[in-house]
């Protein structure tokens, strides 16, 4: 019924010495912000470009796939909350390679995610501050995000809670100017941009297919509420409210965000350099819109990489507790921290304080290749360790529905993006960078045996 002890390592020892201290309020908060970043705001434009209107068709099918992800995840948590997340229930459920494959894959994209954001800092800030150099928002932005989560979790949560709810607050109201706009008398925006440019599918089905690698990646870090599972009051209630809410979150910011671009503007005049959220203030007509929508992107990346820092220092955690990492890292502090973690994370996040200072404007093109193909193996994972879960007979009280079917339609779609790679020109980069990443992890994995902690000593 519940969860088991997998690798020679019970429940309570994984987490121990961590503290319950995120209540349900700051989690489901931390849930609905998770959908709203970078990706949202700024990348959404690409895809409109290869579907049209029918982008939203595709916002759909990934959509479900996220959701069915989600519910497979929050079934494995329930039965046993874990900080560790997809790379426990990967380790346990289909082997210790997969779970060093996973661990570290979702590690390393925290800390790259972390140090495109803080760089993502500088560029945006330059609209006031342009004469201050990136190298110096980099190092003010981690220096901040370091200290509000070296406090209690607690602290953490609180932060992240407020920084998701000026998000929220603002996408919704984003929405809400929009649909006005759009169905006011006399407006020039309406249901017809949706179809007097070429029709609601201008590009065929091919368009929306070809969109559905840029849905895909706009959808990215949305896992990462699932390694917050060791460290929630009550997670047996906590993980499925947060993870119900994620149909809400993709009809109303995803479907709702973009429908309210495709009705504002004709879906050809999207400009794939900007963030098409800027037409729905500019179409408000209030000057300095662009000094608003900077404040929320800013947040935004605030936010970021506030859950990416939060989120490796877990992982490299539980990857010290089962001995797939050094133990070192395994401590936590009185005030159950995982603070070496954390700092030795800190630490490789601020190699980017030197790559602005030497390298300012040039920074990460391939590392991005890599994180735009991490986010499959972090899914797959999730996929996979589900089946292997419900095959040795376990459950929880939040089953995920059409389980085993779900998976398999899953896996299928998984093909299809690599397809869809290997097909555009602009994503061959990624795969070859993807093939490359879980080629070195796999050598990696096979070439550090697996030892079970279980009769070792909690530092």
């Amino acid at each position: 019924m519940g969860g088991s002890e997998q690798a020679g390592v019970s429940l309570e020892e994984r987490d121990a010495g961590l503290s319950r201290g995120m209540s349900s309020r700051q989690m489901r908060m931390i849930a609905l912000g998770s959908a709203i970043g970078t990706g949202l705001f700024l990348g959404s434009a690409e895809s409109i470009g290869y579907a049209g209107p029918g982008v939203l068709v595709a916002f759909l099918i990934v959509g479900m796939i996220v959701y069915s992800l989600m519910r497979m995840l929050g079934e494995m948590a329930v039965a046993n909350p874990v900080s560790g997340s997809f790379a426990a229930y990967a380790r346990d459920y289909i082997g210790p390679r997969a779970g060093f494959v996973t661990g570290w894959n979702w590690w390393y994209t925290t800390i790259v995610v972390g140090m495109i954001e803080l760089t993502a800092m500088g560029a945006f800030l330059d609209l006031w501050l342009p004469q201050v150099p990136h190298w110096v928002t980099a190092l003010v932005t981690l220096v901040v995000i370091v200290g509000i989560n070296a406090a209690r979790v607690s602290v953490f949560a609180e932060a992240e809670y407020w920084l998701s709810l000026i998000k929220v607050i603002a996408l919704l109201a984003m929405i809400a100017l929009g649909v006005v706009l759009a169905f006011s008398p006399g407006s020039e925006a309406g249901l017809h941009n949706l179809v007097d440019h070429g029709g609601f599918f201008p590009n065929g089905a091919t368009g929306v297919v070809f969109s559905l690698v840029a849905v895909t990646f706009t959808f990215g870090g949305i896992m990462s509420i699932g390694t917050a599972a060791g460290e929630t009051e009550d997670p047996s209630r906590a993980i499925p409210k947060a993870i119900n809410s994620v149909i809400w979150r993709i009809l109303v910011f995803y479907i709702g965000g973009i429908g309210v671009i495709l009705l504002l503007a004709p879906w050809d005049a999207q400009d794939t350099g900007a963030s098409p959220f800027v037409r729905v203030l500019q179409f408000v007509g209030i000057d300095g819109a662009a000094h608003v929508l900077n404040l929320v992107i800013l947040t935004a990346v605030a936010s970021v990489c506030n859950t990416m820092t939060y989120s490796g220092s877990r992982m490299l955690r539980d990857l010290a507790i089962n001995g797939q990492a050094p133990r070192f890292f395994a401590a936590t502090t009185a005030k159950g921290l995982p603070l070496r973690a954390l700092l030795f994370d800190a630490t490789l996040m601020g190699t980017v304080v030197l790559f602005n200072y030497f390298f300012e404007g040039r920074v990460f093109q391939v590392l991005l290749a890599v994180v735009v193909g991490s986010e499959l193996i972090t899914w797959a994972a999730v996929n996979f360790a589900h089946l292997g879960f419900r095959k040795r007979g376990l459950s929880s009280s939040f089953k995920a529905p059409c389980a085993p079917y779900a998976n398999y339609l899953c896996a299928g779609y998984f093909v299809l993006v690599l397809a869809l790679m290997a097909w555009l020109p602009e994503y061959r980069a990624g795969l070859l960078a993807l093939a490359i990443w879980v080629a070195l992890l796999s050598i990696a994995a096979s070439l550090r045996p697996y030892h079970s902690p279980h009769d070792s000593t909690r530092p």
